[in-house]
């Protein structure tokens, strides 16, 4: 089939079934045209708990999906391609996470979205990006068991010097290639721009970033930004969109290989796939998801 024809047969599933789509800003643009609504995952996780539709696909990778499922138990939760996972969740299991609160008896367990249903069946609150910050600052405890991503837990350390974080050694391979010197590359290319970077960077990254943010908060920097020139330091999909949204605007990455391979596993044929045949459905027993569910639904109650 063309495109175009895909395009049109996605649309005529989409009222067919009475099915949302919900795609990441990483997910190829012409993913994001056909969503209903696209979002960084903390949005993903909101809309997904209000969701009057039976049906939600999910444009995204894994643990996008098992939190929707999580938090939508009676709906049927679809991911077009089963394969696309996040290397940084597999990174943590809940053994990890059971040693590290036996080692600290005292301490909250903030568990970054990105990762399984099992891990945030064991912790005690999730975050995302956007909302870690505010996460951590509303609890009692004043010390943070951070998992599983080092360099966001790093970053909230550092903006939240009253906790003790203890971090746990994972990290998205995408954002933590990214090294200081492609930092400097970028800026000598473009000597009067501004650089934006998304937390899940090194520290040594950060250290050069004029703002500091989420998906959704870059994106919206960006928009509101008086600078003409921006370097971007996250998945290539932002830079795609801004550059579209922004064609008055310099949009740069800040280096060619910012790509997350599992955000790009899927296609238009995928989606319409997976609405024609309403496969790799997201499927969880009535315990995952109670185990689950309180850590997300204090997420997103904060």
């Amino acid at each position: 089939m063309a495109n175009s024809d895909i395009r049109q047969r996605i649309l005529e599933l989409k009222a067919e079934k009475n099915a949302l789509v919900l795609a990441h800003y990483y997910q190829p643009l012409e993913v994001q045209d056909m969503a209903d609504h696209v979002c960084d995952s903390f949005e993903m996780a909101k809309r997904a708990r209000a969701a009057e539709q039976q049906t939600v696909v999910i444009c995204g990778v894994v643990f996008m999906a098992e939190s929707a499922k999580i938090l939508n138990p009676g709906k049927k939760i679809l991911i077009p391609v089963m394969e696309a996972g996040c290397p940084m969740a597999d990174m943590v299991t809940p053994e990890d996470v059971i040693k590290l609160k036996k080692e600290h008896p005292d301490a909250a367990v903030v568990c970054y979205v990105n990762s399984s249903a099992a891990v945030k069946s064991v912790s005690d609150i999730c975050c995302t990006s956007s909302s870690v910050l505010r996460i951590v600052r509303s609890l009692p405890q004043k010390k943070i068991i951070f998992i599983p991503d080092k360099n966001l837990g790093a970053y909230v350390a550092k903006q939240v010097p009253e906790k003790e974080v203890i971090l746990f050694d994972g990290f998205c391979p995408t954002h933590n290639r990214i090294s200081e010197s492609d930092v400097l590359r970028a800026k000598a290319a473009h000597p009067d721009s501004v650089f934006a970077a998304h937390p899940e960077c090194r520290e040594e990254v950060l250290n050069h970033a004029d703002f500091i943010g989420s998906t959704a908060q870059i994106l919206d920097y960006a928009r509101k930004s008086e600078e003409k020139t921006i370097i971007i330091g996250t998945e290539q999909g932002i830079v795609e969109r801004l550059r579209r949204e922004l064609p008055n605007k310099n949009i740069y990455s800040v280096a060619a290989s910012f790509i997350c391979p599992n955000m790009k596993k899927t296609g238009l044929q995928e989606l319409l796939n997976c609405l024609e045949n309403e496969q790799w459905e997201i499927k969880l027993t009535d315990g995952e998801i109670a185990a689950a569910k309180q850590s997300l639904d204090r997420m997103v109650s904060i």
